[in-house]
C-alpha cells in the first residue's frame, strides 16, 4: 500500500534492492528500508539467506533473491550474483548495502555493477569504503584530518602484541582490523574488554603469527556518552538530509547493535560530522558511532559504516524523509526536502531491548541527553500493516536468544 501522506513524489519506476552478503538472516536494518521505499510504492527486492527470513515475507517485497553466502566468495561471483539479480529486475535499480562488505564490493566494482545502466548508487572513490570500514583506515584518516579517535596501535606480529603489553595501560578493547576479516578468520567477537597482559597475550596466543587487531585505549563508559549520526550525502559530498541521536542501550551492553536509542539534536556533532565526510570526499549513506569523552570534552568518532546503519529509520525530518528515502530520491533526479528533524523519537529493537534493559540497569549507566519521554517509538519488527517479518523473527530468535543468555549467565 503506497503512502499519499509524504510532501514529495517518488520515481515508482525504480525499484531498488537490498543487498547483504553473509549469514544474519534477522537484520531488521533490511526490513525498515523495505517498508521505507515500499510504503511510497517504490518495487522492493533483496538479498535473503532463505525464503523465511523475516525480510523475505515483509508484504512490501515483490521478490526475495534466496542466495545463501558467506562473504567469503570471490568478489566475481559475487558481481556476477549481482548482476544476474540486475537482469532478473530488468530495469534500472537503486543499490542499498546493509553491511560493510557489500558497500566495499559495489565501491570497488561500480564501473561493472553501473553498466548499461543496470545498478544505481552513490559513486565514491572505489578504495575509500575499505579503508573506512578497516579501523586502522578510519584510524589514519582521522589523524590526517584532526578528527579526534581513540589512541589505537595496529600489531603485525606477536612480538608486537608482546612489546605493547608491558607498557600499556589498561584495560584496552580488541576490534577487528578490517571489515571482511570478521566473516573470513575473526580475532575476536565483535569489541571486547582487556583488562590486563595476561589476559592480552592468552588471547594472542590464538590470533596467530599475524594479528588481524587494533588495540585501543578503553573509553570509560562512566566517563562518556554514545551519539549517533545518521546522513545522506550526494555526489558533491553535500549532506541531504542529517540526524543526530543518543544510544541508549546497545546488546551486547556498551559494544554491540544499538537496542534502544533517541534523537537529540547536535548541531556541533553534525557539523563535525560534515565536514570529515567532505574532507574524505564520500559519497552515500554514513552510520557513525561517536563517544563524547567527558575526561577531556571532546566527541571521539569509533566507527565509520559507509552504509545505512541497523538503525536508521530512527531518524525522519519533518517532510518525512530518512536516509533510504533521501538517497533513491537524489539518485532518481528528484529534489530531497529539506527540514528539521523529529525531535525526541525513540527506536526500540525488540529482541534486543529486553535483555540490555535488564543489563544496563544492572549497571547504573545513564544518557544524560536522552528525553525524559519519547515523542514516538519506532519499533524495529512490529508494524500495524506488516507484522509477518515481527512474528518470524520470534520464532527464529528464540533457540538462540535463550542460548545466548545461557552463555552469559554461565560466564557469570
Amino acid at each position: 500500500m503506497a503512502s499519499s501522506a509524504v510532501p514529495f513524489a517518488v520515481d515508482r519506476s525504480v525499484p531498488a534492492l537490498i543487498v547483504k552478503f553473509g549469514h544474519y538472516p534477522l537484520h531488521h536494518g533490511g526490513v525498515g528500508a523495505i517498508r521505507s521505499l515500499g510504503r511510497l510504492g517504490v518495487p522492493m527486492y533483496a538479498v535473503t539467506e532463505d525464503r523465511w527470513t523475516p525480510a523475505a515475507l515483509s508484504r512490501y517485497l515483490r521478490r526475495a533473491f534466496v542466495w545463501p553466502t558467506t562473504g567469503e566468495e570471490r568478489p566475481e561471483r559475487l558481481v556476477e550474483g549481482l548482476l544476474r539479480m540486475g537482469r532478473a529486475i530488468g530495469r534500472p535499480t537503486v543499490l542499498l548495502p546493509t553491511d560493510e562488505e557489500a558497500a566495499v564490493l559495489i565501491a570497488e566494482h561500480a564501473d561493472r555493477l553501473a553498466g548499461e545502466g543496470r545498478f544505481l548508487f552513490p559513486r565514491a572513490e572505489p578504495e575509500l569504503p575499505r579503508r573506512l570500514a578497516s579501523k586502522r583506515g578510519l584510524h589514519e584518516l582521522c589523524v590526517k584530518h584532526g578528527v579526534p579517535t581513540p589512541e589505537g596501535v595496529f600489531p603485525d606480529t606477536y612480538a608486537d602484541v608482546k612489546a605493547f603489553a608491558a607498557g600499556a595501560r589498561f584495560p584496552v578493547v580488541a576490534k577487528n582490523r578490517e571489515a571482511f576479516e570478521r566473516r573470513k578468520k575473526p580475532a575476536v567477537c565483535g569489541t571486547t574488554r582487556i583488562e590486563g597482559p595476561r589476559e592480552l597475550m592468552e588471547l594472542a596466543r590464538r590470533w596467530g603469527p599475524r594479528p588481524g587487531v587494533v588495540l585501543q585505549e578503553y573509553l570509560p563508559r562512566e566517563e562518556g556518552e554514545d551519539w549517533i549520526v545518521h546522513a545522506y550525502f550526494d555526489a558533491r559530498s553535500t549532506p541531504l538530509a542529517m540526524f543526530t541521536g543518543v544510544k541508549v542501550r546497545s546488546w551486547p551492553p556498551h559494544a554491540g547493535m544499538t537496542a534502544c536509542a533517541y534523537v537529540v539534536e547536535n548541531e556541533e556533532l553534525a557539523r563535525r560530522a560534515a565536514r570529515f565526510v567532505q574532507r574524505i570526499g564520500f559519497s552515500g549513506i554514513v552510520d557513525l558511532d561517536w563517544r563524547f569523552d567527558r575526561r577531556d570534552g571532546r566527541y571521539k568518532l569509533l566507527g565509520f559504516n559507509p552504509r545505512m546503519g541497523a538503525q536508521f529509520r530512527l531518524f525522519e525530518n519533518a517532510a518525512r524523509i530518512d536516509v533510504v528515502r533521501a538517497q533513491h530520491l537524489d539518485l532518481t533526479g528528484r529534489a530531497v526536502p529539506g527540514a528539521a528533524q523529529r525531535p525526541a523519537r525513540r527506536f526500540l529493537v525488540e529482541n534486543l531491548d529486553l535483555p540490555a534493559l535488564v543489563a544496563y540497569r544492572r549497571s547504573g549507566y545513564t544518557a544524560p541527553h536522552a528525553p525524559a519521554r519519547a515523542s514516538g517509538t519506532e519499533l524495529a519488527w512490529a508494524a500495524r500493516d506488516d507484522m509477518r517479518p515481527f512474528f518470524t523473527m520470534l520464532a527464529r530468535s528464540l533457540r538462540p536468544g535463550a542460548a545466548q543468555l545461557y552463555r552469559r549467565w554461565r560466564a557469570k
